[in-house]
């Protein structure tokens, strides 16, 4: 079962296989451990996949059935940290469109993407401006890809890009498995003044072929809760925390939220401690970071001010 599994949708997680074959992940662990010693699949951190899969990429078939619940959660908490008449770039994948789903409701919103499915999911958002870059379509993830649409974010510059891949580590970053699409990503985070990273836990500790985002870049992850048992995926976060990335965790229940509650939508959260500031794009720390939020209020209140004098 576990085999016919890995074989139908190339990557399937832990959680996943544990939930269909009816077993716990210990023993489902157990499992893919005796078929990666005969050949049969790769384990990675949190799953299996196909023997070769570091450098195989799943179609959107696949993915779109892995991790769903998960998907949910981040995309519910990340799209609580998008405000009203902002500017931003997503990114392709299955997280991403999710996410998109709920920014339909974000009023004076625009977004720019290369991402079909992105698109497909704002289209017919009224209060929401959906701008697509040009490319070359690449039919295994409905993303454009190639010069065109590296050529199109020219000069652009926004508040965040929220992007997802098929891997994600502390010593090198977010990855994926395609060289144009992360050529793509990479013209996105250059574009975007803060880089969100949503991954659910079972991309924690992979590592794929070509680096899109690297840790220093990411002003903040958006994750899902790791199982307890699962140490390499919380040293993974801790690690990620420690080079300065921000790290929101969807927790199982309103008990993990922290302080602030639960975001929009009801699911908990759950932010790590840092160690130290958050670094930005442009490699300085915490200050310029907060400086773009405080410009946005600065506006918020000249525009008051306005107002209050045309009363008068």
């Amino acid at each position: 079962m576990i085999l016919e599994m890995v074989r139908a949708n190339g990557a399937v997680s832990l959680r996943e296989l544990a939930r269909v074959v009816q077993t716990s992940e210990v023993t489902v662990r157990r499992d893919v451990r005796a078929l990666e010693a005969e050949g049969l699949l790769d384990r990675r951190h949190g799953g299996a996949v196909l023997p070769g899969g570091f450098t195989r990429e799943s179609g959107f078939p696949q993915k779109s059935h892995l991790s769903t619940a998960e998907k949910t959660a981040i995309a519910d908490l990340a799209a609580g940290l998008v405000g009203e008449g902002e500017a931003i770039v997503v990114g392709a994948g299955t997280t991403t469109q999710e996410l998109a789903r709920r920014l339909a409701r974000v009023p004076g919103l625009t977004v720019v993407t290369n991402s079909l499915l992105v698109a497909q999911a704002l289209a017919h958002a009224n209060r929401v401006e959906v701008v697509m870059t040009g490319g070359t379509l690449r039919g295994s993830n409905y993303a454009l890809v190639g010069s065109g649409a590296e050529q199109s974010l020219q000069g652009l510059r926004v508040s965040r890009a929220f992007l997802s891949g098929s891997g994600l580590t502390a010593e090198r970053g977010l990855s994926t498995s395609n060289m144009l699409s992360a050529s793509v990503d990479r013209a996105l985070v250059h574009a975007a003044a803060e880089v969100v990273v949503l991954a659910d836990h079972t991309k924690l500790g992979s590592d794929t072929m070509f680096q899109t985002v690297p840790t220093e870049l990411i002003t903040r992850l958006v994750t899902d809760e790791p199982p307890l048992h699962d140490e390499r995926a919380a040293a993974e976060l801790q690690s990620l925390a420690d080079q300065g990335v921000e790290v929101t965790v969807a927790g199982p229940d309103a008990d993990a939220a922290g302080g602030d509650g639960p975001p929009p939508g009801g699911r908990p959260r759950r932010d790590m401690p840092l160690p130290g500031q958050r670094r930005t794009q442009n490699g300085g720390l915490g200050p310029q970071l907060r400086s773009a939020s405080a410009l946005t209020d600065v506006s918020g209140e000249q525009r008051a001010r306005v107002a209050d004098l045309r009363r008068r």
